[in-house]
């Protein structure tokens, strides 16, 4: 699918799906899944019905994941489509953050040909202007004037001037305590509860490093060929490449190797 038409479909999606509800959700439209932290929405379900529906008919031989489809049929994540073209839709990244008002959500799409990613869309419904990737192409903001910004990932710096962004929830209680002490050797963390966020603040060079324990591709794909594209060091914890199909094994982002080493053996002890 064309990358424009794809951002299209998200932005239509934001505008008739999910802002008219944004702290507009009354009682019985939020509901919990996994925990009091993982919550779903009627615009979350309103909107991926609206982004799949547009995609198939754009392109009816694209597989289309959504994840509130795998939250209703976990199955999805277990098919095998290796010889297709697959998009996975997170209609409202951040739905803590929507659900609660703050203003710190996005809509994000990820196409994947034959395994590989290949392109990434991550949408600012209030800011309403995209960043946007192709493999190969680089890492752009978009605005709906046609305005164009070429991202770069953040210069490295030494270890105790770092900046970055960590989501220590997902790990393992006894490594949490170890990762969270050793966040003391860089200059500050923090977590937006927002990885399409996290993501477009790091593909501008406003941080220095990523980290990330749980992989739901919604989440992720996107955001690390946009990372790649801008120039930073992308890799699982054990220092192999980053698939699309990857569920566990973390994935940490840093401005060079040679960074992400150091970010590696100092802080993220996991």
């Amino acid at each position: 699918m064309n990358i424009e038409r794809l951002a299209a479909i998200l932005r239509q999606a934001a505008r008739d799906e999910i802002m008219p509800r944004f702290r507009r959700l009354d009682e019985g439209m939020v509901q919990t899944k996994a925990n009091a932290f993982d919550l779903v929405t009627e615009a979350d379900e309103a909107a991926e019905r609206v982004i799949t529906a547009a995609i198939n008919d754009h392109s009816p031989n694209t597989v289309v994941i959504g994840e509130e489809a795998v939250s209703a049929n976990p199955n999805l994540l277990r098919g095998h489509f290796e010889d297709q073209t697959v998009i996975y839709v997170d209609p409202v990244d951040g739905t803590g953050n929507f659900a609660g008002g703050l203003p710190l959500f996005a809509v994000m799409a990820a196409v994947v040909e034959n395994g590989e990613m290949v392109a990434g869309v991550i949408y600012d419904p209030l800011g309403d202007d995209f960043v946007m990737t192709e493999r190969g192409c680089g890492t752009w903001q978009v605005f709906p004037d046609g305005r164009r910004i070429r991202q770069k990932f953040a210069d490295p710096v030494p270890l105790s001037e770092m900046g970055g962004l960590a989501s220590a929830s997902y790990l393992p209680q006894d490594v949490r305590r170890t990762v969270l002490g050793n966040m003391s050797k860089v200059k500050m963390f923090a977590s937006y509860r927002c990885a399409g966020h996290e993501y477009r603040l790091a593909a501008g060079g406003n941080v220095h490093f990523l980290m990330y324990n749980k992989l739901m591709p919604w989440d992720h794909v996107a955001g690390a060929l946009m990372m790649r594209e801008a120039g930073a060091h992308v890799a699982r914890f054990d220092g192999s490449e980053y698939k699309p199909s990857h569920l566990e094994g973390g994935l940490l982002v840093a401005p060079a190797a040679e960074s992400w080493q150091e970010l590696r053996r100092e802080v993220f002890d996991v």
